[in-house]
């Protein structure tokens, strides 16, 4: 039977369309598109969970002023502040040490930023630490999926060459020096009180 639209035109089956392939994922656990944040989450978890150590994420101090109430079952927030600056990411106890850190990441490939941290973070971890609290920093390279653990002491030299008018960044090359490299598991997914261990105890 033929088949014409109402404008006398003949219909025609249109040609199959080819479905594309599927590519073969390689199995990987190295970058699961997870951001450094949620690889300390995920290690924080680990770490509680086997009562190796009790260190969680600081909540972040804001203010909210205004709300909106869309549904009676939702509530959207309008305008909220910051109502002190923030200091550090993480902090916690382990065997019977406070420990207090934070968690940064770059896109450079030769250094990091010290414009990355706050004069604030600085002078809260080194309060820290001549309380007898331990200090760190967790920086990764992105595009590399590099990470390093460097103790604030060594952070304190390379700011305050940076405040003498030196560098304004590490470079790849003095924090492969001055930290301990951490590699990405799976449990724990950053190990990084290996390197506490090593450094602190």
């Amino acid at each position: 039977m033929k088949i014409r639209y109402p404008n006398g035109k003949k219909y025609t089956q249109p040609a199959e369309v080819p479905k594309p392939r599927q590519l073969k994922k390689e199995a990987t656990f190295s970058n699961r598109g997870m951001t450094l944040e949620d690889d300390i989450n995920e290690t924080n978890a680990y770490y509680l969970n086997r009562s190796m150590a009790v260190i969680h994420k600081k909540p972040v101090p804001v203010q909210i002023v205004r709300v909106d109430y869309p549904a009676r079952s939702a509530a959207v927030i309008k305008e909220a502040y910051f109502r002190q600056a923030s200091t550090t990411d993480y902090n916690g106890i382990y065997k019977g040490k406070y420990i207090d850190f934070e968690a940064k990441e770059t896109n450079i490939a030769s250094s990091f930023p010290l414009k990355n941290f706050h004069e604030h973070q600085i002078t809260h971890m080194k309060q820290v630490e001549e309380h007898g609290g331990i200090a760190f920093v967790i920086i990764r390279f992105s595009k590399t999926d590099e990470l390093f653990f460097l103790p604030f002491h060594a952070l304190y030299v390379f700011w305050c060459r940076m405040l003498e008018g030196g560098r304004k960044s590490i470079t790849k090359n003095e924090l492969i020096k001055e930290s301990i490299p951490l590699s990405l598991g799976l449990a724990p997914r950053i190990p990084f009180l290996d390197a506490v261990e090593k450094v602190y105890f």
